[in-house]
């Protein structure tokens, strides 16, 4: 996974990548040069005594080490560049194929896994290209010159890198064995622990209103110390290999000054000729070390590449068919013919056997006890889900033979819990319509009964709104809800409980004002209180899923028991109506 998903995303940057091949080349022979010349001074101007050559010499090594400066910070700076950019597009793939999940797609995952997907798993795969560009490329370099020059300047010497490589490579390989299933539990207890902090940020009110901080509290100081003792196991093993990295280079360094001093003391070996082999010596080591480095980075990386690719492999379970009508004639119109869902593994379904129709001008109202299946209804008709029997049809199409977005432009839906983005008023209300005008926008407030309130917010329609409207109430966020589909001017009204939070007389109101706008179109009611619906021109009366009645107020009040049950609960049948 690791490997195919950087040749999908490096490929752009071929040439970038070559780019940094020749840099890095071109300062890492600089590096093995440096020794060389370093061991003639000593040999041929330090031990002759001839000054003129130590000048000389020193002159060039400065040159080459100016040159090998600039290389590198180019190397590296390209380098970056690339690991930057792909980053960024594994993200951005990752964000648009999140974006065309269904409802049902995102909960497979769940969403704090996705967001750790998207953010840490990323980043430490983009880790692994910041360090294979800048350290992995320069290593096998080093490796295979630095071996070639402590040939040179003594093969004898040179065969215990036979010894010291093998060693080191056996023992670094040793740890990122075990290091592999340490980081695969680490992101998994990422993600628990991204959704435990989710759920107690969002429901602190809860929280706090039932008393539940020190159980909330235990709850988290669990999942941390799970991630904490897994980080601490993976963090001791990768502490093992620097120190193993250190202890070879520096036993191998001892070796080579041992035994080089014997040859220097039976004249077999200059004295330069030793330090440029320490040199040497050193940088392969140090090269072995790097590729160690990276190495050590990619079980991490190869855990979380799988994780971005189960994303990304991922197919979404709502698509737009190959022939998809991008044309939808005629008036608006809805239909639900013998429609059946059930959710992924349930047994029994959810709705069963629904059938009616709504033309365009009327306003279907939808009403039930607390888990009839109103509001999956409504999540039928956007294709947030895609029914398991029977078909919605708009303007006589089945939903699911028409393009999302044909589908989506002709519908308005306020959904049960309104959400509201930061940014400000105008922002939010243009999420329907970008290139809405700012009259249409006022026009729009005007009829969702919620101008006089921004009116008085600071700055009018550019008031800032704080992430899900947390700085305005919960009838504010409904009507700015309301009032971004009225924008929109849609086919399809969907109110999904979008009235829930109003009061009589400002439900009243909006209702009102809601009846000229909404003429020629469908408008699809869902509600709790009859006040709300009484005026509907049908009502759909769901128990557990299925169809009980379907009439206007009156003629369910004779004909449905159900309705007339939810009518006396609520108060007496003539004060409801």
């Amino acid at each position: 996974m690791l490997i195919r998903l950087l040749r999908t995303y490096l490929r752009p940057y071929h040439r970038s990548l070559a780019l940094v091949v020749v840099l890095t080349t071109v300062q890492t022979v600089c590096t093995l040069l440096l020794p060389t010349l370093n061991a003639d001074i000593i040999d041929k101007g330090v031990v002759r005594g001839d000054t003129a050559y130590i000048w000389r010499t020193g002159g060039l090594m400065l040159v080459v080490t100016v040159i090998q400066v600039v290389f590198a910070v180019a190397s590296v700076r390209v380098g970056a560049r690339v690991a930057m950019a792909f980053g960024r597009d594994v993200r951005a793939a990752l964000f648009h194929r999140v974006t065309g999940f269904s409802a049902q797609d995102v909960a497979v995952f769940g969403p704090s896994s996705l967001i750790t997907r998207i953010t840490n798993d990323v980043t430490q795969v983009q880790m692994l290209v910041m360090m294979a560009v800048t350290m992995l490329i320069a290593a096998p370099i080093t490796m295979v010159g630095g071996v070639v020059m402590a040939i040179r300047e003594d093969a004898g010497l040179s065969l215990m890198l036979l010894v010291s490589v093998p060693v080191l490579v056996g023992a670094v390989g040793m740890v990122i064995i075990r290091m592999i299933p340490q980081f695969q539990a680490m992101q998994v207890r990422i993600d628990r622990i991204n959704l435990v902090l989710r759920e107690q940020i969002t429901g602190i009110r809860v929280v706090r209103a039932f008393g539940r901080e020190p159980h909330e509290a235990e709850r988290f100081d669990g999942v941390n110390r799970d991630l904490t003792e897994t980080s601490l196991t993976a963090g001791r093993l990768m502490a093992v290999m620097f120190p193993l990295v250190v202890f070879v280079l520096n036993g191998s360094s001892v070796a080579a000054i041992w035994l080089g001093g014997d040859r220097i003391a039976s004249g077999d070996m200059a004295v330069g000729a030793l330090i440029a082999f320490l040199s040497y010596l050193i940088q392969i080591l140090m090269a072995v070390m790097m590729a160690t480095f990276v190495v050590g980075q990619a079980p991490r990386s190869t855990v979380s590449a799988e994780r971005i690719s189960e994303v990304l492999d991922a197919e979404p379970s709502i698509t737009a068919p190959v022939d998809a009508v991008t044309e939808l004639e005629g008036p608006p119109s809805l239909e639900f013919r013998a429609v059946e869902f059930r959710y992924p593994g349930a047994e029994e379904p959810v709705l069963c056997d629904l059938s009616f129709s709504v033309s365009a001008g009327e306003t279907l109202a939808v009403i039930g006890s607390t888990g009839s299946g109103k509001t999956t209804l409504v999540n039928l008709i956007p294709r947030l889900f895609d029914v398991t029997g029977g078909s919605v049809l708009v303007n006589g199409v089945d939903v699911r033979h028409i393009d999302p977005e044909v589908l989506w432009a002709r519908l308005g839906l306020v959904p049960q819990k309104p959400y509201l983005f930061s940014g400000t008023v105008a922002h939010n209300l243009r999420q329907a319509d970008p290139d809405a005008t700012d009259d249409q926008i006022q026009q729009a407030l005007v009829i969702a009964q919620a101008a006089d309130f921004v009116a008085a917010m600071p700055g009018g329609i550019e008031a800032p709104i704080a992430q899900g409207g947390s700085n305005v109430s919960g009838g504010q966020r409904q009507r700015l809800a309301i009032a971004r589909a009225l924008v929109r001017r849609p086919d399809i009204y969907l109110f999904d409980d979008s009235f829930s939070a109003l009061d009589l007389a400002t439900d009243a109101r909006l209702r009102a004002a809601l009846a000229p706008v909404t003429a020629g179109a469908v408008t699809v009611i869902v509600a709790q209180r009859v006040s709300t619906i009484v005026h509907a021109d049908k009502i759909l009366v769901l128990e557990d899923g299925r169809q009980v009645g379907m009439g206007t107020h009156r003629e369910l009040l004779e004909s449905c028991p159900t309705y007339a049950e939810i009518v006396a609960s609520q108060d007496t049948a003539e004060d409801a109506a």
